[in-house]
């Protein structure tokens, strides 16, 4: 069960258009859950400073346990995200992109 209190146990998280899709748990990163999940997501720093992870969500929300995660509120806006340092909120779809 998450430590997170009334959320889901989990979401699913859609991946590209392929029909790829893991469970994305809202008490770790995203780009954890897509890694034990078999997805190969490119990922360096873990931190959200080398935007390598740098991904576009299309459906779906995500938070960030640190203020500055690499992206300016923009890019959030714009839909954006880094999975290493983003944690689930919803359902999502995500695809690998670079800006």
């Amino acid at each position: 069960m998450s430590s997170i209190p009334n959320v889901a146990p989990f979401f699913i998280a859609k991946v590209g258009d392929d029909g790829t899709q893991v469970d994305a748990w809202p008490d770790q990163p995203l780009l954890a859950s897509l890694e034990q999940g078999g997805v190969d997501w490119p990922s360096s720093c873990r931190n959200g400073t080398c935007r390598t992870c740098i991904g576009f969500l299309t459906k779906g929300e995500v938070r960030y346990e640190i203020e500055w995660p690499g992206l300016s509120p923009e890019e959030k806006t714009e839909g954006w995200v880094l999975p290493c340092c983003a944690y689930p909120l919803t359902d999502l779809h995500i695809e690998t992109s670079s800006i």
